[in-house]
This record gives structure tokens, C-alpha cells and sequence, in this order.
């Protein structure tokens, strides 16, 4: 019998691929429902009634805070980027021609790799948003998304779930292999998605006069970047067992943004918006960390598989938890898996919901499909060539 939760929460994700429009009242909703069936009913893993729920929230509460922390904070990352003016002299180096879209793709895969992929993310869109004036097609979208995702799949850094790999003890060359399928995936959706684009808007072939660009402000979005990247490998490589009791990232990204505000202040307008998006992305994730999910099927291939397409619409830190929990895995495929499968629906991944945030067009889950049908294509490719090439080699449980 399939548990009342799942079926809330599967109602719940309808409403939000039907509703689009209505998503955050959508998910919020299902929030409550469920928490409430949970509270009155079914109990928590950490105990039944208030005190349960309490217990959950108190588990929870870190990955919220570092996920809110880091949307709204990219958010302004991102706009402080556009404001550097960096986007209005690009034209200049990228190809006047889909060439362009494709190698714009290759600067977020690259960046990714180092960065948090919805910074990679946040500033792909900002240049997009420049270069296409304004005009991004779904499917470019979609493909920002699935190269923050591939980007970050191979590096312990790159990614909150390879990042809780590290963690737990997968070393860092137990997951780089990742970077196969990441690297096969980004030739099947990269080059349709940047025709795509320049059919739907050209790229710019002109910039506006001489551009200056502001270097105050360049040094700003270096510091923050530089911030993010120097807590995040300072907090895993020296007190690893601490990084489950602080939201550590997102406090040193919105310190970063408050410290440097003398310097240039950040565009506090985009807030509001950014919040709405934060919100409905954690009321999914919470939701999903209610689901019953004690145990996932037996280490494989084929299982690690059906992970990708479940990180499209259940959210992959739990996922990835439940796999480091049970062991027998190849980490590489996982870190592919519920690294990238997050990108083939917008909400699946917090990229997709930063981006959304710029560009509100993106929440419509037939219209992502529909238009980037190149990403889950790209999916099951970069999963068989890595399959092919390397196989499946499972490691023993980490306990």
C-alpha cells in the first residue's frame, strides 16, 4: 500500500506542473497538508506529535537556512555581476553565432566545477540575459541549468550533494569519474539548445559603445565567490563534523554581500522576488524530508539510474543521504545521477528555482519539457557512455 504522504506529496507536485502560476501557493499547501497529516497521523522519523515535528524541523533546519541563505544571496551575486557591465563586453570574445550560446554553456560547466552551481548558474543567466537582450528561450534555459548541474557533478565542491559525499567519507576521486557522463551529456543538449536560441534571439553583435566596467564592483563579486568557495572547503577539510550544526556557506556569502556594501551596495529590489523563490523550493525540500523513504531499492546500475529521474521532482539531498546511508554504491554514478537528473524539470534542482527567479517564463513544467528535451535526452546518454566506458564499480558501505 502506497503511504498517504507519498500520495500527498505526488498531488502536490501536480499542482505545481499544472499551476504553474500558482507554484508557491501550490507548494505551500502541500506543505501544510502534509505536516499536518504527519503531526495528527503518521508521526516523524524523530518522534510522534508537536514534539516530533519539532525534532524534524531542529535535523532540518540547516540545509533550509544554507539554501535560503544561498538563493537570495546568489540572487544578488548575480545582479552585482550585471551590473559589473562583464556581460555588455562579452559580445566582443563570444562567437556571433549559435557558437556563442555553446561556449557561454562551457564557461558555466567550468565555473560550476568550483563554484556552488547556482552561483554558475545565476551567472550564466545574467549573461544570457544581456547577450540575447532579454530573449531566453526554455530550452537555453533548461541547458543553463543541466551544465551548472554537470559541472559541479565530479567535484566535492561543486555540489551540495557531492559536498555531503565528502562528508561522509567518499574521497574526492570516488566521484570525479562523474565528469564522464557529465562531459557526454553537455555534447546532446549543449549544441541543440544554443540553436535553439539563436533562432529564437541572436546573439548581440554589437556592444554599447566603449564599455567600462566597474571594477569596485568586479572585486566585490571576487570576494564573494572567493568567500564562499574558502568556507566551504575550510569547513569540510577542518571541522567536518560541524557542518551539520551551522548553515556555514550561506552565512559567509550573506556576510560577504553586508561586509562589501560600503563598497558597492547590492540591489536590495530583487529581494522580494528572490524570497518567493527560496520559499518554494524549501517547502518542496521540507516536504520531501517528511516522505517515509526508510530505504531505498538495492545498490545497481539500473536503481542509480531511476535516482536521476526521482531527483527531478523529490529532492536529491535526502536521496543522497539515504544512499550514503545504505552504501554499495558507485559514487561517481550517484553523484551524476542526483547531480544532473535535478536539471530535466525546473523545480528539481535549486538552480532551476534561482533561475526561475530571473526569468518567471521557466515555471511551466510542459513548457521546460517541451523545450529542453535535450537535457533528459542528454541524461540517459552521459549515464550509458559512463556505464560503457568505466562500468559500475561499487564501494563497500562508508559504516
Amino acid at each position: 500500500m502506497i503511504p498517504v504522504e507519498f500520495v500527498l506529496f505526488g498531488l502536490t507536485l501536480l499542482a505545481v506542473a499544472l499551476l504553474h502560476r500558482y507554484a508557491l501557493q501550490c507548494a505551500l499547501a502541500g506543505l501544510a497538508v502534509i505536516t499536518a497529516w504527519k503531526t495528527a497521523v503518521a508521526g516523524f522519523a524523530e518522534g510522534s506529535g508537536v514534539a516530533g515535528l519539532l525534532a524534524h524541523l531542529g535535523h532540518e533546519w540547516v540545509v533550509l537556512a544554507n539554501l535560503f541563505c544561498l538563493l537570495v544571496g546568489f540572487g544578488l551575486l548575480a545582479r552585482h555581476f550585471e551590473l559589473t557591465r562583464v556581460p555588455l563586453a562579452l559580445p566582443r570574445v563570444l562567437p556571433d553565432d549559435w557558437r556563442g550560446g555553446l561556449v557561454l554553456l562551457a564557461l558555466v560547466f567550468v565555473l560550476s566545477g568550483f563554484l556552488d552551481n547556482i552561483a554558475a548558474a545565476m551567472i550564466g543567466g545574467s549573461v544570457a540575459a544581456t547577450v540575447y537582450r532579454e530573449r531566453v528561450h526554455i530550452g537555453y534555459l533548461a541547458a543553463l541549468v543541466a551544465s551548472s548541474n554537470a559541472g559541479g557533478a565530479g567535484s566535492v565542491i561543486g555540489d551540495t550533494t557531492t559536498t555531503m559525499m565528502w562528508i561522509e567519507g567518499v574521497g574526492a576521486t570516488d566521484v570525479v569519474h562523474a565528469y564522464v557522463a557529465a562531459a557526454a551529456a553537455f555534447l546532446v543538449f549543449a549544441v541543440p539548445a544554443s540553436i535553439q536560441q539563436q533562432r529564437h534571439s541572436p546573439i548581440v553583435r554589437d556592444t554599447i559603445g566603449d564599455v567600462r566596467l566597474d571594477w569596485p564592483r568586479v572585486a566585490v563579486v571576487v570576494a564573494i565567490l572567493g568567500a564562499a568557495v574558502l568556507v566551504n572547503v575550510g569547513v569540510n577539510l577542518r571541522m567536518p563534523a560541524a557542518a551539520d550544526s551551522f548553515p556555514f556557506i550561506g552565512a559567509a556569502v550573506a556576510g560577504m554581500l553586508l561586509l562589501t556594501a560600503p563598497i558597492r551596495r547590492p540591489d536590495w529590489s530583487i529581494v522580494p522576488e528572490a524570497v518567493r523563490g527560496s520559499v518554494f523550493l524549501l517547502s518542496l525540500v521540507l516536504a520531501a524530508s517528511m516522505m517515509p523513504v526508510e530505504e531505498l531499492p538495492p545498490a545497481s546500475w539500473p536503481s542509480t539510474l531511476g535516482l536521476g529521474f526521482l531527483s527531478a521532482v523529490f529532492d536529491n539531498i535526502p536521496l543522497t543521504k539515504l544512499a550514503l546511508e545504505a552504501g554499495g554504491y558507485d559514487w561517481g554514478f550517484v553523484a551524476f545521477a542526483v547531480g544532473f537528473g535535478g536539471s530535466m524539470v525546473w523545480f528539481g534542482s535549486s538552480a532551476g528555482v534561482a533561475l526561475s527567479n530571473r526569468f518567471p517564463q521557466a515555471r511551466s513544467v510542459g513548457a521546460w519539457l517541451r523545450g529542453g528535451w535535450h537535457v533528459a535526452l542528454g541524461y540517459v546518454v552521459g549515464f550509458t557512455v559512463l556505464l560503457l566506458t568505466l562500468g559500475w564499480h561499487p564501494h563497500p558501505p562508508l559504516r
